[in-house]
């Protein structure tokens, strides 16, 4: 959770947006408004500082500004087990001279929508969308790595993404459990269809493998054993069922129904 709310915190600072709550503060309230919440499923927790002033105008400076958290319950938004179709988006995403996608911006949501839609009318499952450069970027709303060599690759900072809380996630889990290296670099569109395995990561999708792009399958077409093997670790930890990661997950029900 901290890191989550750490991440806010930037993109607050790049949206002159004050937040001036502690990171103590938020986990309390965060904690507090699951437990009332009265879900015992999988939910989505949403935090949102936004600017509240009611005047008319095209402007970051002199508004007021709030902060809002609401949790819904939340399925599976990609098929973790069959994997992933994608196709590559006609859409660009945004340069960072444009709007920040370091920065967790709504507005920055338009860019995504209209890849992710134009993959849904196409019948594929989700969008991988490119920079201006041509050069991998992410998925409508997921980080994107690849397997080359017995290694994973991801794009970096500088190619326009979202630097992931799960994607820091899977770079660890990979470097520490099972000694598989990550490099980011640039990732041409075509290396997309040589890779031995694809799959993508977030606090929705998960880790969710790719196994079809453009109509080409990856790999085999089925989830390959990189991706397989993080999948179970992952899903341990996140339940907190891996004692070497417990200290990640945030308690939020002060009594667990069985």
């Amino acid at each position: 959770m901290k890191e989550h709310y750490q991440r806010l915190r930037k993109s607050c600072r790049i949206m002159l947006i004050d937040f001036p709550y502690s990171d103590e503060e938020l986990a309390s309230i965060t904690t507090r408004l699951v437990e009332l919440s009265g879900f015992r499923e999988d939910v989505y927790v949403r935090p949102l500082a936004y600017k509240s002033s009611e005047a008319l105008g095209v402007r970051l400076h002199n508004l007021e500004d709030d902060f809002l958290i609401f949790v819904a319950p939340f399925g599976p938004y990609l098929d973790v087990e069959q994997g992933a179709r994608c196709c590559t988006s006609s859409w660009r995403r945004v340069e960072d001279t444009g709007i920040p996608a370091r920065a967790k911006i709504t507005g920055i949501y338009a860019n995504s929508a209209l890849a992710k839609t134009e993959a849904n009318l196409n019948g594929f499952d989700e969008a991988i969308m490119l920079d201006e450069r041509g050069h991998v970027s992410e998925g409508s709303g997921e980080n994107i790595f690849v397997v080359m060599d017995g290694k994973l690759v991801t794009p970096p900072p500088s190619d326009n993404i979202l630097v992931g809380i799960t994607r820091d996630t899977v770079i660890t889990l990979a470097r520490e459990e099972l000694g598989v290296e990550t490099v980011e670099r640039a990732i041409d569109r075509s290396e997309l269809y040589v890779a031995e395995e694809v799959f993508m990561t977030g606090t929705a999708a998960h880790i969710t493998p790719v196994v079809e792009i453009d109509h080409r399958p990856v790999g085999d077409g089925r989830r390959g054993p990189i991706t397989a093997r993080l999948q179970e670790l992952y899903f341990q930890v996140i339940r907190g069922k891996h004692p070497k990661y417990r200290h990640w997950c945030t308690p939020c029900y002060s009594q667990v129904r069985t």
